[in-house]
């Protein structure tokens, strides 16, 4: 699927959790507990640091990490309780083949001293087949070629999707790619951080051609062709703002048609060589990065282009070769994010286990940590969430009662995945060796390549999920109309069983009203009931939801990061507008329970206290600056501490709930107050 169609809950990490000290305790008085919080600091003037202020003090990021907090601390958890699911795979692999494959895949990830004793091995027969081309015709065999083999992202980008205007078939989708830095701007802009990262990235690929048999004036010849390759595809793609659009980002064409507008391209037949055969239309998100790319091809000579297809396959392979590889792609990543130690391998490789073979290790997850009672109590709140939505619809003052009802045909149509599939993936034709991890992890791509050109010309299979079962976070999918929850986010702080009320629904709850408001933010709206892309608003209540949308951009275009930085308020409009929706609905749903209609203090607080800490500590995080200005550029999601502020600035209970009055920093007057949903 495209990322587009699907809204994320969470922070996109910069960098795998990994091991600390720092647990987060779960006895009933430390849910909302007063150590945490620096009651010094007025809740009025920053909310973040009163509930989280002593927590910030005495966590510091750890030095193989680029951020440290509630997230991070339960994705520790989890990659902890994999790492003791793979051991048991890999000590039992004649059990079953779930356990053979899991347990012979973490097995070779865990084998350093096969891989210190192969080097560059691995790819090396690749390297001299990419050295022997002598044509551009075989350069294009070999982009479609590796793409075939699980490499991909060379040139652009290509899947195999529901067609946004017919979501119940599934078409070809061209998307723009063929770059290596996190962003389009890395290549543009003249500061002098991006002139460190583009220096750092020419020192990195030099680096690695050496590494892998070239003297150092040739590497350092195929490092500039391939910067200057990128650069261009660079000044060619849309910025990540334009790609929220899903208007713009929707063009059509025949097959036929497309290739006439890239003459050095035969489309079809480079759809027959990825294995699409009968294909006559087509998908593109950025139809004049295709013409630059098709310009680009034929100005730049073939030597070039060679050197961009070796860096393609040296590249996919680094994480997966000899330490002195590893290290090397390591200190290159530093300069983008400020990390200070690597990742400890068991961390690497067990996330590399969950993202491979996720729904293997999946049932072995949800079978020792997932229960059927966490499975009720989440359809219990999302029901209680989904009504209460829809009441909050029908009060809507700015919305028309014509589109009011459209949209409560959306809502009410919106299907809820809780914890894992009911249809598991089965992998089958993957091959899993327990000495040769380069092996395995191509075996699986090719196998995810071979599973997605497969769905071509078959009925849409809505039952896939997006998420393994032990990610910490939750989605919406647009053209499913679906919001997903996968067990590994049912944990403290967001959900626990022995928590009040107002602990679940500051957590759970707003990411159950989080993702159930994607379907009507600035993007989702515009999905219909049948996620089908096509225009269900009134003119008159477009321009209504439109005015308040951008109060919202300009609420966040004013908050900084590393003191300079300001968020951009466009790119993250649509995580703003859902936590916003997500956090008054589930508000209102909490006023429904016992906890709620009562003023009973819990630990000092009240209960309405008690919701809006709980939705604060789920934002308390330290982020190393690198990483901080890298995720200003990339993460549709806001930093942690505008994701806590920005929509209680919003709500009227919250001012009421901490005595909040004019003169305080956060105050805004009531009729500035933003509402939507």
């Amino acid at each position: 699927m495209r990322m587009k169609k699907i809204f994320l809950f969470a922070f996109c990490l910069a960098s795998l959790p990994g091991l600390y000290a720092q647990k987060i305790k779960k006895t009933a008085v430390n849910y909302i507990d007063p150590a945490n919080m620096d009651v010094s600091a007025r809740p009025g003037d920053n909310f973040y640091l009163y509930a989280n202020g002593n927590w910030i003090k005495n966590n510091a990021v750890p030095a193989s990490k680029t951020r440290w907090g509630s997230f991070d601390i339960l994705r520790e958890e989890s990659l902890e309780k994999i790492k003791t699911l793979c051991e048991d795979a890999a000590a039992n692999t004649a059990k079953n083949s779930i356990y053979q494959r899991v347990g012979d895949m973490y097995a070779s990830a865990m084998d350093s001293a096969t891989a210190e004793k192969l080097g560059y091995a691995p790819i090396k027969d690749e390297l001299a087949r990419l050295a022997a081309i002598t044509t551009k015709e075989q350069v294009l065999a070999e982009v479609t070629g590796l793409r075939t083999k699980g490499i991909g992202g060379v040139l652009f980008g290509f899947r195999i999707e529901q067609d946004d205007k017919s979501v119940n078939q599934y078409i070809p989708g061209l998307s723009q790619g063929g770059t290596s830095l996190p962003d389009r701007d890395y290549y543009l802009k003249n500061d002098a951080r991006s002139k460190a990262i583009r220096a750092a990235f020419v020192s990195y690929v030099t680096d690695l051609f050496v590494m892998t048999g070239d003297d150092s004036m040739m590497a350092k010849h195929k490092a500039t062709a391939i910067i200057n390759i990128e650069t261009g595809l660079a000044k060619a793609q849309m910025t990540r703002v334009e790609l929220r659009d899903p208007k713009k980002t929707y063009n059509k064409f025949a097959l036929a048609d497309f290739s006439k507008t890239t003459p050095g391209f035969d489309w079809k037949a480079m759809f027959a060589a990825m294995k699409i055969t009968g294909a006559d239309s087509l998908l593109v998100n950025n139809p004049s990065f295709f013409k630059t790319e098709d310009a680009i091809f034929s100005a730049v000579p073939l030597e070039a282009w060679k050197a961009y297809l070796e860096w393609a396959v040296i590249k996919s392979a680094v994480p997966y070769l000899s330490s002195a590889f590893v290290n090397r792609q390591f200190e290159y990543a530093r300069v983008l994010s400020g990390q200070k130690q690597i990742t400890p391998r068991w961390q690497r490789m067990t996330a590399l286990v969950d993202g491979s073979l996720g729904e293997l290790l999946g049932q072995l997850y949800v079978e020792k940590y997932f229960t059927d009672a966490a499975k009720q109590r989440m359809l219990a709140l999302v029901n209680n969430i989904q009504q209460t939505f829809g009441d909050r619809i029908n009060r809507a003052e700015w919305m028309s009662d014509a589109t009011k009802q459209k949209a409560l045909e959306k809502l009410h149509a919106i299907v809820n995945k809780i914890g894992f599939p009911d249809k598991w993936e089965t992998y089958e034709g993957v091959v899993i060796q327990r000495d040769a991890l380069l092996a395995n992890v191509r075996s699986v791509n090719q196998w995810a390549y071979n599973d997605m050109v497969s769905r071509y010309g078959k009925p849409v299979d809505k039952t896939k999920w997006g998420m393994t079962p032990p990610t910490i976070n939750a989605y919406y999918n647009a053209t499913n109309n679906e919001i997903v929850f996968p067990a590994g986010i049912l944990q403290f702080p967001f959900f626990d069983f022995g928590a009040d009320d107002a602990v679940n629904y500051g957590g759970i709850a707003a990411v159950i009203g989080h993702e159930l408001t994607h379907g009507f933010d600035d993007e989702g709206r515009q999905y219909a009931a049948d996620g089908n892309l096509k225009d269900w608003w009134s003119e008159t209540d477009t321009k209504q939801f439109t005015n308040r949308a951008q109060k919202v951009v300009d609420q966040y275009n004013a908050f900084t990061v590393n003191d300079s930085l300001h968020v951009n308020g466009q790119l993250t409009l649509g995580e703003n507008l859902a936590d916003l929706g997500g956090l008054n609905i589930a508000y209102e749903a909490f006023k429904k329970t016992e906890e709620g209609k009562s003023g009973k203090k819990i630990d000092g607080f009240t209960p309405d206290q008690r919701f809006f800490l709980s939705w604060a500590q789920v934002w308390r995080v330290n982020v190393l600056p690198e990483t901080g200005a890298q995720l200003v550029l990339t993460d549709p999601h806001s930093p942690g501490m505008y994701r806590c502020n920005g929509p209680v600035q919003n709500i009227d209970a919250w001012y009421a709930a901490f005595n909040v009055q004019p003169g305080d920093k956060m105050y805004k007057a009531e009729s500035e107050r933003i509402k939507i949903w």
